[in-house]
């Protein structure tokens, strides 16, 4: 029995979309749908549709894109309400989400459990000369600007960055009632490191994608591993004995170079116990 882990399978485009119908059945496995699923809600349902019938257990988070209130749907589905709705949609599948229990992992190994997050970002991943206050025009200069700015809301929180205090604090105080002999899988579309946002040609781009408030929880909450997305560039980290995984499939011109979607799934159990030599 295996957990895999994929995210920013960004299914508006054709290629993706087919791809992921060619994924092969894995019957006795989990998956991790780690966010960025696509823009629309029958985007959503596809996926859902496709990876539920493949995999015993399928765990998703939101990315941005889910979030975002395309000019096509429904206008006052926005920002936690959209969010509800997904959650709904999920459920309706039998798939996990950030709102139910947090799973106990069925396969072998010490007592582990699975946390799917929903935190966001809050423009803190930024250097600190730059104020919060300032965040934004500092992106602009290398004429970066996130979509998120337009079609991402935060109803009813007054910002993102609101709505992101709101979700760390949440989920803080649920991971705060872990068993203390519990080890986790955390699970979120952003990393939850500044240092991990390694983005050479966009390096601004920094402040979409997280918050510095969860520096820590790698170290805090007994992680044995760290699965995030958003970045588009798959890679394996380590920290204080934590493996890092990010798992984006990203676009078409990204993964195809990687033999395939089921080549770009991520094993993430049973996987390296230990950082290799």
């Amino acid at each position: 029995m295996k957990l895999y882990a994929i995210s920013d399978l960004h299914l508006r485009h054709a290629d993706n979309k087919q791809a992921l119908q060619t994924l092969p059945a894995f019957p006795d496995d989990w998956l991790i749908v780690a966010g960025d699923v696509g823009e629309t809600l029958s985007e959503m349902d596809f996926m859902l549709r496709t990876l539920t019938a493949r995999f015993r257990q399928v765990i998703w988070v939101p990315g941005n894109h889910e979030l975002w209130t395309m000019p096509s749907e429904q206008p006052s589905l926005r920002g936690d309400a959209r969010y509800q709705r997904l959650v709904a949609l999920c459920r309706g599948h039998g798939a996990l989400t950030p709102e139910d229990p947090y799973p106990r992992w069925p396969g072998e190994g010490p007592h582990r459990v699975i946390v799917p997050m929903f935190l966001g970002y809050d423009y803190s991943f930024r250097p600190d000369h730059v104020p919060e206050d300032k965040a934004l025009e500092w992106a602009f200069e290398d004429d970066l600007l996130c979509t998120d700015e337009v079609l991402l809301h935060p109803d009813p929180y007054p910002s993102r960055s609101a709505w992101c205090a709101a979700r760390v604090e949440s989920t803080r105080a649920r991971l705060d009632a872990l068993p203390p002999g519990c080890s986790t899988i955390l699970v979120n579309h952003y990393p939850l490191r500044h240092e991990h946002v390694r983005l050479p040609r966009i390096p601004r781009f920094s402040i979409w994608c997280g918050t510095k408030r969860t520096e820590d929880w790698h170290a805090r909450y007994r992680a044995e591993v760290v699965v995030t997305g958003h970045l588009h560039i798959p890679l394996t980290q380590w920290r204080d004995g934590v493996r890092f995984e990010e798992v984006s499939l990203g676009y078409p011109m990204q993964w195809k170079h990687r033999g395939g979607i089921e080549r770009c799934l991520r094993e993430i159990l049973p996987g390296p116990a230990t950082r290799p030599l």
